[in-house]
């Protein structure tokens, strides 16, 4: 889900110097509205400046990650996917067949999460909700 978050802004508030192959980078990941691996945006990075490498877009992502600015998922399917970082929670229902990433909120799931770690002596603090399944009319 594209929050709007600038990546290039927090890059550069981070203190990471932009160069303008970042640049493009960031770009990339601020408008995506799916959650791109890194050969995607390698694939869509590329239509903007021919001349980024592979090698380039892992660096920048993994700088982008470590900075705290991207957060990596592994949905299952061997690929680490990013999305930026957000104050908004979701959650994401991954469709096994399509590979399909649907963010989602649920206000019950998320009292009742907190209800089990109260129940076990915790106050929860952080989580991560990952559903998986296929479509209800594909059996």
């Amino acid at each position: 889900m594209n929050t709007g978050t600038d990546i290039e802004h927090l890059a550069v508030t981070a203190g990471m110097r932009m160069t303008e192959q970042r640049r493009v980078i960031a770009r990339v990941l601020t408008l995506a509205n799916d959650h791109p691996d890194v050969e995607e945006v390698h694939r869509r990075a590329v239509l903007e400046d021919a001349g980024i490498s592979i090698a380039t877009v892992y660096r920048t992502v993994r700088l982008f990650e470590e900075a705290g600015i991207l957060t990596r998922h592994d949905f299952g399917d061997g690929r680490a996917r990013y999305e930026p970082v957000s104050d908004d929670h979701h959650d994401h229902l991954i469709d096994i067949q399509t590979g399909q990433v649907i963010e989602f909120t649920n206000e019950a799931i998320e009292e009742l999460q907190k209800e089990v770690a109260r129940k076990l002596g915790y106050k929860l603090v952080d989580h991560r909700l990952e559903l998986y399944g296929v479509p209800l009319d594909k059996k």
